[in-house]
């Protein structure tokens, strides 16, 4: 269960470092292509754009969302959404989400777009409850863009 939802900062790298710790190896793989993320990392995706944090009631993280305008697109911005795996297939991801696309959106973006593994079909669900998406293969992965309603 989802307690809250915080805008990440900073003064958040060593919560959001334990969260990491907290998810499998497979669970790391699918979301960042490898199974270790480095404080650096962390870093990096506070720096590229904004990050929130989903809270459980005890403020542990549970939820990690990311948008940025990454792509070099000034209407486009990329997502990034991490959970954690005791908490998957809770509708959490799909909340933070929904967060995530009405920041993009009143930010003026008119797309979200993500770089997932063809294989990560609760991702794929989620982007497809977003609005109208359309994907584009790339080998064993996937660019999902999706329409931001007004």
């Amino acid at each position: 269960m989802l307690a809250g939802i915080r805008r990440a900062g900073t003064s958040d790298i060593a919560r959001i470092d334990a969260f990491h710790h907290r998810c499998s190896p497979a669970g790391l793989h699918q979301r960042w292509g490898r199974t270790r993320v480095a404080i650096r990392d962390i870093e990096r995706l506070l720096a590229a754009g904004t990050t929130w944090l989903g809270l459980d009631a005890a403020g542990r993280v549970t939820t990690v969302a990311t948008t940025g305008r990454i792509s070099g697109e000034s209407q486009v911005m990329d997502l990034g959404l991490q959970v954690a795996d005791a908490q998957q297939h809770c509708g959490i991801g799909t909340l933070m989400a929904r967060h995530a696309a009405a920041y993009a959106r009143s930010s003026g973006a008119h797309t979200l777009s993500v770089y997932t593994a063809a294989s990560n079909i609760p991702m794929l669900r989620i982007l497809h409850r977003l609005g109208p998406a359309t994907q584009t293969p790339h080998g064993s992965h996937v660019e999902v863009r999706v329409q931001l309603r007004s």
